[in-house]
């Protein structure tokens, strides 16, 4: 709830916007490529061709609804620091500066948490056609896994070092894993989903400092 009414500070429009419109063209360059791959398969004769330009059809539109998140996650992880770094600004306003990993780290912490959602996803996408319901929950469990723990890692981070963050990560891996269990439910709806970079980044945060009660803002003007 921390990190929904923070959503108007103009440092989530970014990643929101840059994200959405990187995932978008991504998707448009799997699809061109796919569009291809089918119509080579359907340029063929006989029932075989027809069938498997037919499920083709089918596998890249479900694809495209689960491809979505990693690719947005990983055009928004250039830009996630910002949205952790106003998080502080307004709810720990005490912390001193990040000496953790470098922007350029924590961008590659991410593009590698996208890559990883990404393979798994491809891995389970046929189990999915093939038993929907042990489909659908397995593609959940990899969302709700890869975001919780590499969006905690990521905002970890900036704060301390690797063996540090998993130590901390192995120590609240119950609550990083539950609230992963809900942006992983918000990354299957539309339009929701282009918030879950942010919000996860911004929620993470909050789970990092580990305070249910954080700080009061500082009050502007003195």
């Amino acid at each position: 709830m921390l990190a929904f009414r923070q959503l108007p500070d103009p440092a989530f429009r970014k990643p929101v916007l840059l994200g959405a419109a990187g995932a978008l063209a991504g998707l448009v360059a799997i699809a061109a490529l796919a569009s291809w791959g089918l119509g080579e398969l359907a340029s063929g004769t006989g029932w075989f061709a027809g069938v498997a330009a037919a499920a083709g059809g089918v596998l890249v539109l479900f694809s495209a609804w689960w491809l979505f998140v990693p690719l947005l996650l990983a055009v928004s992880g250039l830009f996630l620091d910002g949205v952790a770094a106003a998080v502080e600004r307004r709810h720990y306003p005490a912390l001193p500066p990040p000496s953790g990993a470098s922007l350029a780290g924590q961008a590659w912490s991410s593009t590698v948490l996208a890559a990883k959602m990404a393979g798994l996803t491809l891995i389970l996408l046929p189990l999915s056609l093939l038993l929907p319901m042990v489909g659908v929950v397995g593609l959940w469990a990899v969302a709700a896994i890869g975001l919780s723990e590499g969006l905690f890692e990521g905002v970890a981070l900036r704060r301390m070092d690797r063996a540090a963050a998993e130590a901390l990560r192995q120590r609240r891996r119950s609550a990083i894993w539950a609230l992963g269990g809900a942006l992983a439910a918000m990354a299957a709806v539309p339009l929701l989903n282009l918030l879950v970079p942010v919000l996860g980044t911004a929620a993470m945060t909050h789970l990092l400092h580990g305070s249910d009660a954080p700080a009061k803002p500082r009050e502007s003007g003195g």
